[in-house]
């Protein structure tokens, strides 16, 4: 059953990546450094200070830009071109010694998974900024960040735990799933409207 754990540490990096990309790739990274695993498939290419070096370092760019109102939004916007391929590219990797139908099914399916964590992230992050204290918006930030790192240390040391997870999760997205593309339109709009230089909260309302 060696193929199953591969592929829910696969799924569970997809899923991570859709919430803090750099957050799951530099964690990954310096597991196999120092914790003495080997990631499957290509993830092994992660162990290299340069990948670990340029990912922590995006990290901290987007630590900063997640605790400012308005600019959080903006960044997800251009992360939902970056955040769901990577997904796909992430799970591909790890599956790429399998069965190609494992794998193609992995790519597929970290995709969708990583746009369902993008889209729950981007959803919240609307509200938010709506939200009268800012104190909501370090708040998420933060916890985003522990379920990134908290879910790759998972997906890693305990890939049916994290399975169990992403079903549960896939079921809260299905049953929020209306509200949530409401709420992506509305970021969408609204970050257009930022740009160019209209309110940010009439333009999400």
């Amino acid at each position: 059953m060696e193929w199953l754990s591969t592929l829910s540490l696969a799924l569970g990096s997809a899923w991570t990546s859709g919430i803090n990309l750099y957050a799951t790739v530099s964690m990954l990274g310096l597991l196999q450094k120092f914790a003495g695993i080997k990631l499957p498939g290509g993830l092994e290419a992660l162990d290299n200070w340069w990948i670990i070096g340029v990912a922590g370092g995006l990290y901290i760019v987007e630590f900063v830009a997640d605790k400012i109102p308005y600019v959080d939004s903006v960044w997800d916007v251009v992360h939902t071109f970056i955040r769901v391929p990577a997904g796909v590219i992430v799970a591909y990797a790890a599956t790429s010694q399998l069965d190609p139908t494992i794998t193609i099914s992995a790519a597929l399916l970290g995709g969708g998974l990583a746009f369902a964590s993008h889209g729950t992230k981007a959803a919240a992050r609307v509200t938010a900024n709506l939200s009268p204290e800012p104190i909501s918006n370090w708040t998420l930030s933060i916890v985003e960040d522990i379920i990134a790192f908290v879910g790759t240390f998972l997906a890693v040391f305990a890939p049916m735990l994290i399975a169990i997870f992403l079903g549960l999760f896939v079921i809260f997205f299905i049953w929020f799933l209306p509200k949530i593309v409401r709420r992506l339109l509305r970021m969408f709009r609204a970050v257009s409207a930022y740009l160019s230089g209209k309110g940010f909260d009439q333009a999400a309302r």
